[in-house]
């Protein structure tokens, strides 16, 4: 499966709502992260009424034969807690102990450098061989996928050489299950609907005194903007926006939960869908104006560019200290050029002329 030409897409719709305007942790609105395409754990899941999903699925329409081959992968964030504690005195070398010889604050600057507690993401991904689609209708395939857990710490030192605090990164493991089965569409030659369901497996127990906390424990099990990829050889992918008009009922008959189900890459080709948490239309495009990621939901490229270039330094400091994603979008901004930044500027995407007598 060659996703070059649509990694751009893909990429945006797994960092969307990574981190909003104004791009720091003091901000409201970067309090409650993790927005998209969330999968809790099932015990969460069910302790909530469903009201939290611990499953999506997929389901689309492919034309092909026995000899189809199909692969999917599913793309997800994995959250990892950054906690910043200050050492109670600071010592020439990380001590043992040194969770127990510190206490935790929301940021800590040593030198020129804020060090903020944060949550950064690492991106997984699950998926399957090549598969033709004879066999996976004669008996669907279950993929399983774990990723363990991670505890790392990392020394903050002074201008001296002396620790005065440490960064502790803490990742819950997590893991889940990919379920695809095809089925053949009776009286359609050639037709098959092609299901694809994940689900969080991961073991969760309510251990928290309010159900902030406990949704909060819950979230550092759930795989995060989680969507779905597939790939087609010798075979199409039929759109379900936009269904050849004697394909539409079976179309509608389709059923997707938590995710639509958009043809992406190269507008009239049929190789290859993106199921997306957030709602696409067929063959979505980066606008190529864009200089880059704003990880901000319904993002105006021009408004929040401009929003940047007045924060004060004080702000971008902070901003810079997030991670290495904030500082590039910062570096990337103040590094416009004037054509650049007018290129955003008053784009017309498409013009429709009306017919004389058209309301």
């Amino acid at each position: 499966m060659n996703l070059a030409p649509v990694e751009n897409v893909v990429a945006a719709v797994l960092y969307e709502g990574y981190i909003l305007y104004p791009y720091r942790p003091s901000s409201v609105k970067n309090r409650q992260r993790w927005t998209f395409g969330g999968l809790y754990p099932q015990a969460y899941s069910q302790a909530q009424a469903g009201v939290e999903p611990s499953a999506m699925q997929t389901q689309c329409l492919l034309s092909g034969d026995d000899n189809t081959k199909l692969q999917v992968r599913v793309r997800f964030l994995h959250i990892m807690e950054r906690e910043v504690r200050e050492l109670n005195s600071p010592a020439p070398q990380l001590p043992d102990n040194a969770e127990e010889a510190s206490h935790p604050v929301d940021s800590l600057r040593v030198g020129d450098k804020l060090y903020p507690t944060w949550q950064e993401a690492t991106e997984r991904e699950a998926g399957s061989a090549e598969m033709e689609l004879g066999k996976l209708a004669q008996a669907g395939q279950r993929v399983s996928f774990a990723f363990p857990e991670r505890h790392e710490q990392e020394a903050l030192r002074s201008h001296t050489g002396e620790v005065v605090g440490l960064v502790v990164r803490r990742q819950r493991a997590v893991d889940g299950i990919v379920s695809l089965n095809a089925e053949r569409i009776e009286g359609k030659s050639h037709l098959f609907k092609v299901t694809v369901r994940v689900e969080n497996h991961t073991p969760w127990q309510a251990d928290g005194a309010t159900p902030r906390q406990n949704r909060d424990s819950a979230q550092l099990k759930t795989l995060v903007s989680t969507h779905t990829i597939l790939g087609v050889q010798a075979g199409e992918f039929i759109s379900l926006l936009d269904p050849p008009k004697e394909l539409s009922a079976v179309a509608e008959g389709c059923s997707n939960v938590g995710t639509w189900p958009v043809l992406v890459g190269e507008e009239g080709t049929h190789d290859l869908i993106l199921s997306s948490p957030i709602i696409l239309y067929d063959y979505p495009q980066i606008a190529p104006e864009s200089q880059g990621d704003l990880y901000d939901g319904t993002e105006i490229d021009e408004i929040l560019t401009l929003r940047i270039l007045t924060l004060t330094d004080e702000e971008k400091w902070e901003m810079r200290a997030v991670d290495e994603r904030a500082g590039a979008l910062l570096d990337r901004t103040e590094a416009l050029t004037s054509e650049q930044l007018m290129r955003l500027h008053g784009s017309v995407r498409s013009l429709q002329v009306r017919q004389e007598g058209e309301e």
